[in-house]
């Protein structure tokens, strides 16, 4: 039988399947609203018709080959799990110290920070901006003094570090490498992720410091003197995580993620890199949201993308620089504060997508951070799920398990297409930077969230014990409690190092690094400088505030 005839004799069968299952609803008649969070109707059932016309090799290939939708490794997790690298920070660094070798001990494989709001925003913890949030969110890092604390008995070379810090990177990077300096630890031999996204803090996050243009001066000398001094470091994690946080649409994730993404490569091939120098650093930071399929897709799609832009629009013939790396969190945003526990089913499935996604290092949520930070117990409970995922359901024992499938396949191609919209229409607005400052991919993200919240409070969407299924008691929780004392000892802290320093070294770095602000020198080495003199982070970043300005986010209505 001739390919055509197969395919007549299946739409054939199709036809009669339908008209029988037409004549079934009029007695059982369907749900109502069966679609993606990306506003794609969903067929009753995927075919081949759904794929026809299909490439093989174009659309999939082999894993480890362009466009790498079924992943960037041959062998994926048959050869090594992903980096399980739980989040965390609290309090001072002697707290976060101690959590970090708990869960290191615990069997997870990567370190993973978080900051303080004022370490976030560039001020140092007596700061009267600081006053009420020193270490209530993430660490509090405020000195070389501190990081030192932080990571104390910890092997610097044979742990990779991840640290979700945006404005202040540079200045949290140069602590990190001074630390590891001190260890005695080569510079090559250091690996881990600076987030260093500003872009997506103007749309969805919020802590920037600088106006755009100056944030993307500091993010390109980044880039340009880890090419030299630490070749093993991801430079940046371009984050799609905050948007979907912000209530994009998982397609809206993707394309201002990719856009931001295409920025900073057009930023450092302007200031003269060439494009196989950093790419091969470049790294991503996506949600793992609820709906499990497209999330699924969204990762494959996402990977394929990168992989043609990189190939098609850069020029670029090293697999290492179209590889599409990425860490992947679930999503906060679908935490709730009633019925805690059932945030471990939420996480358990959004983490078992990203896998099937194909993700590189993956964090779980707790279930009680709608309440408060992890305590002890959530965390390791969120730990262990990752490692039943891992080592007991069988999940990772094939490449792309759920490649080829009629459905999946389908949702790819339409979120490929989807994305592919959206970054044109960016294009077209003169590139990220221009689309933001225009107000475009806010106003984007701002109609996003507003209808997934009309769904919900219509109960369009059903949101297990919020909307739906509520109980009128819940249990206590025993939920982590911040020692109000621990601001007053950090203030302290920096005061003590203040008095100890050498300020003559401290005062001449500092007008370093303002003359190379000035100019167009790197500002890393001057940077690095400042931090060995015991500098602070508001003294150096107070430095760049003065040179750069400060940005102010224009509302539009």
């Amino acid at each position: 039988m001739s390919d055509q005839d197969k395919k007549g004799k299946l739409k054939q069968a199709k036809k009669e399947w339908q008209e029988k299952t037409a004549k079934l609803l009029e007695k059982r008649p369907e749900r109502k609203n069966f679609r993606l969070d990306s506003d794609l109707e969903l067929n009753r059932v995927y075919d081949p018709l759904d794929l026809e016309g299909f490439d093989y090799l174009e659309k999939l290939n082999w894993p480890g080959e362009y466009p790498f939708t079924r992943g960037i490794q041959p062998t994926m997790y048959r050869g090594r799990l992903w980096t399980m690298r739980q989040y965390a920070g609290f309090g001072s660094a002697e707290e976060t110290n101690k959590r970090f070798r708990y869960l290191l001990d615990q069997g997870q494989t990567g370190l993973s920070v978080a900051f303080d709001l004022p370490t976030q925003i560039g001020y140092d913890s007596d700061h009267p901006l600081a006053r009420g949030e020193v270490g209530k969110v993430g660490v509090a890092i405020d000195t070389l003094a501190d990081m030192e604390i932080l990571m104390e008995n910890i092997p610097l070379d044979q742990v990779s570090t991840s640290m979700t810090i945006n404005s202040p990177a540079a200045v949290l990077l140069a602590m990190y490498m001074a630390v590891a300096e001190k260890q005695g630890i080569s510079m090559e031999k250091i690996n881990g992720t600076i987030q260093n996204d500003i872009l997506k803090e103007y749309v969805a996050r919020g802590t920037y410091i600088f106006p755009p243009r100056e944030s993307m001066r500091i993010i390109v000398d980044i880039f340009s003197y880890a090419v030299e001094n630490i070749p093993t470091w991801n430079t940046i994690s371009i984050s799609g995580y905050h948007i979907r946080e912000a209530g994009s649409t998982a397609v809206q994730e993707v394309a201002f993620t990719l856009s931001n993404a295409i920025a900073y490569v057009e930023a450092a091939l302007k200031a003269g890199l060439e494009v196989d120098q950093f790419a091969p650093r470049l790294s991503f930071f996506f949600n793992s949201h609820s709906n499990f399929f497209e999330e699924v897709a969204k990762f494959r799609a996402a990977r394929r993308i990168w992989a043609k832009l990189m190939k098609e629009r850069f020029g670029t013939n090293n697999p290492r620089s179209q590889m599409l790396r990425f860490h992947t969190q679930t999503a906060g945003s679908t935490l709730t504060a009633q019925q805690p526990d059932v945030n471990i089913m939420r996480v358990a499935y959004q983490a078992l997508s990203a896998v099937l996604g194909g993700t590189q290092s993956l964090h779980t949520n707790s279930r009680d951070e709608a309440l408060a930070l992890p305590s002890e117990h959530s965390v390791l409970l969120a730990l262990r799920t990752q490692q039943v995922i891992g080592y007991e359901i069988g999940a990772v024992d094939t490449v792309d398990p759920l490649g080829g499938s009629y459905f999946i396949e389908t949702i790819t191609d339409h979120i490929e297409e989807e994305v592919m919209r959206y970054i044109e229409r960016i294009d077209e607005m003169g590139g990220a930077v221009e689309a933001i400052e225009k107000g475009f991919i806010q106003k984007e993200i701002q109609a996003s969230a507003y209808q997934y919240q009309k769904e919900v409070e219509s109960e369009e969407r059903v949101v297990v014990g919020v909307n739906k299924f509520q109980t009128s008691s819940e249990q206590p929780m025993d939920l982590l409690k911040m020692d109000p004392a621990t601001s007053q000892r950090q203030v302290e802290r920096i005061k003590e190092v203040r008095l100890s320093r050498d300020q003559g070294k401290v005062s001449e770095a500092l007008q370093s690094l303002r003359n190379a602000a000035q100019s167009d020198d790197n500002l890393m080495p001057h940077i690095l400088k400042a931090v060995k003199a015991y500098a602070t982070l508001g003294e150096i970043c107070g430095v760049l505030r003065d040179v750069f300005g400060e940005y102010q986010q224009q509302i539009t209505l």
